[in-house]
C-alpha cells in the first residue's frame, strides 16, 4: 500500500498515521493489518456522530435508492431544501435566514466572502493570525499560517488583511488585539471598503484557542459601526463540538453569515453558508452553486446527523465529555513536571493540550509533542496535532465514544506522554 501510494498520489497530500484503514465503527478504527486504534482525530472533526452512525448509514442508503444526483441547479430536490430549512432554524438570531450548499469548508469560505461582497459593494476581507479557512488561493490568504498550506504558492489574492489575535504566549491580550484591528483600519483596511471580518470561534488548525467572548463581542460592535459583515467560520467548531450547535454561541453574539462543513453530514462532503436572508440574497440567480453542492445522499446524511445529536443529546453530552477531558488532561499533567503541560483549553469536547519545553520560557515543544503522537499510535491511539508551532494536541474524539473507549484513549495518551519524556533521558 505504502509503494503504491507514493507511485500513485501526489508528494503534497500528506497523511498524519502511516496505516491504512479497514473498517470503522463509532470511535474505534482498524487497519488492513487488523491493529486496532481509538479514533481521537475523527477524521479532522468530522464525525462528531462517530463513524458509520446507523441513523446517517440508513439515510444515505435510503436516499440512493431514488437518485444520487441531479444538480441542484438543474432538477431540485427534497433533501436540500429541508437540510437548509433545518439549518436556518438551528443557527442563532432571529432574523430571517437562508443556506447555500456546497461540497467543502473552503467552497463554504469562499462563497461566504463572495455574498458579502455582493451584500456590500465593498472588497475588503479581514481574517486574523492563526486563522485556518481553507487551501484555495482565496482561503489561503485568510489561512494565518504559512506552513506548510502557504509555502511557494503566491501570490494570494489582493484586499485580503490580517488582524492580531489575543495571545497569552505573545503577551497579545483581547484590547491590544482590537486596537490592531483599528489600527489596520488607519493603515491599510479603510473600513468603508472592508465587505466582511472572519473569525473562527475557537482556532482550529491554529491550535484550538476559544475567541475570548468579549472580543468576539466587541468586533459585532465594530462591524455594526461600519456597516461590516461579520462571517463566524464553524467548519470545525460546529454541530455540537463545543456543547452548543455552533460555537459562536457561547459568546452570545449573533453572526452575519455562518460557514459550515465537517461533521454536518457524519462523514459525507458536505458544506454550506448560512445567512441572514437578505445578505444571502445578494446574488443574482445563477451566481451561486456548483455542480455537486448539496448532493443529495449528503444531504439525507446530514439530517439524519443532526437528528442523531438531537435525539441523543450530544450537545449535553460534549460538555460533560469536554469536562472530563480538561480534568483528565490536567491530572495527568499535575503529576510529574517533565509532562510539560503548558495549557489545557477548549471549549465543550474540542479540547487542546500544548507541550513546552520548560515552564520558565514556554517555549513550544513540537519535537515532544510528534513523539507523544507517535508512541500513542504504536499503542493503538489516534491523535493529530495543531497549533503555530505545531507543540499542541487536539481532541476530536466522537462525542458517541462511550466512557469507556474515551478513558482507554486517555489512559493510552498517558502512556505515550510518559514514554515520549523518558526518550530524553
Amino acid at each position: 500500500m505504502i509503494e503504491r501510494r507514493n507511485a500513485a498520489v501526489a508528494r503534497g497530500v500528506a497523511s498524519a498515521a502511516p496505516i491504512y484503514a479497514q473498517y470503522a465503527e463509532n470511535a474505534e478504527l482498524w487497519d488492513v493489518e487488523g491493529n486496532r486504534y481509538i479514533d481521537f482525530v475523527g477524521g479532522i472533526g468530522v464525525l462528531n456522530t462517530g463513524h458509520r452512525h446507523p441513523k446517517v448509514v440508513a439515510a444515505a442508503k435510503a436516499q440512493e435508492d431514488h437518485y444520487t444526483h441531479t444538480s441542484f441547479q438543474v432538477v431540485p430536490y427534497g433533501p436540500y431544501i429541508e437540510l437548509a430549512e433545518k439549518l436556518n432554524a438551528l443557527a442563532p438570531g432571529d432574523a430571517p435566514k437562508k443556506t447555500l450548499l456546497v461540497t467543502t469548508g473552503a467552497e463554504a469560505v469562499e462563497n461566504a466572502v463572495k455574498i458579502a461582497r455582493a451584500a456590500t459593494g465593498r472588497p475588503g476581507v479581514i481574517a486574523f493570525t492563526g486563522g485556518y479557512h481553507g487551501r484555495t488561493l482565496l482561503t489561503l490568504g485568510m489561512t494565518g499560517k504559512v506552513s506548510p498550506y502557504k509555502k511557494g504558492v503566491g501570490p494570494f489574492p489582493a484586499d485580503v488583511f490580517r488582524a492580531p489575535f489575543p495571545s497569552v504566549r505573545d503577551g497579545i491580550t483581547v484590547d491590544d488585539a482590537i486596537t490592531g484591528l483599528k489600527n489596520l483600519f488607519l493603515t491599510d483596511a479603510e473600513p468603508s471598503r472592508v465587505a466582511a471580518i472572519i473569525i473562527e470561534p475557537v482556532l482550529g488548525e491554529g491550535g484550538y484557542t476559544p475567541v475570548p467572548f468579549e472580543m468576539m463581542q466587541q468586533l459585532r460592535d465594530i462591524c455594526d459601526e461600519h456597516g461590516i459583515l461579520l462571517i463566524a467560520d464553524e467548519v470545525q467548531a460546529g454541530f455540537g463540538r463545543t456543547g452548543t450547535w455552533f460555537a459562536v454561541e457561547h459568546s452570545g453574539v449573533v453572526p452575519d453569515l455562518i460557514t459550515v462543513a465537517k461533521s454536518m453530514a457524519g462523514g459525507y462532503p458536505l458544506a454550506g453558508v448560512i445567512g441572514r436572508a437578505d445578505v444571502m440574497d445578494a446574488m443574482d440567480p445563477g451566481g451561486l452553486g456548483g455542480t455537486y453542492g448539496g448532493n443529495p445522499v449528503a444531504c439525507a446524511a446530514a439530517l439524519a446527523a443532526i437528528e442523531a445529536i438531537e435525539e441523543e443529546g450530544l450537545l449535553a453530552r460534549s460538555t460533560a465529555m469536554g469536562e472530563t477531558l480538561k480534568a483528565r488532561f490536567s491530572e495527568i499533567g499535575a503529576r510529574s513536571a517533565p509532562y510539560r503541560f503548558w495549557d489545557v483549553r477548549g471549549l465543550g469536547a474540542m479540547v487542546a493540550v500544548e507541550f513546552v519545553t520548560d515552564f520558565d520560557t514556554a517555549k513550544p515543544d513540537a519535537d515532544l509533542t510528534k513523539r507523544v503522537i507517535a508512541h500513542a499510535l504504536k499503542r493503538g491511539l489516534l491523535l493529530l496535532s495543531c497549533g503555530m508551532h505545531g507543540n499542541a494536541v487536539r481532541v476530536m474524539v466522537p462525542l458517541t465514544a462511550s466512557d469507556a473507549v474515551v478513558e482507554e484513549g486517555l489512559s493510552i495518551f498517558e502512556a505515550a506522554v510518559q514514554a515520549a519524556v523518558a526518550e530524553e533521558a
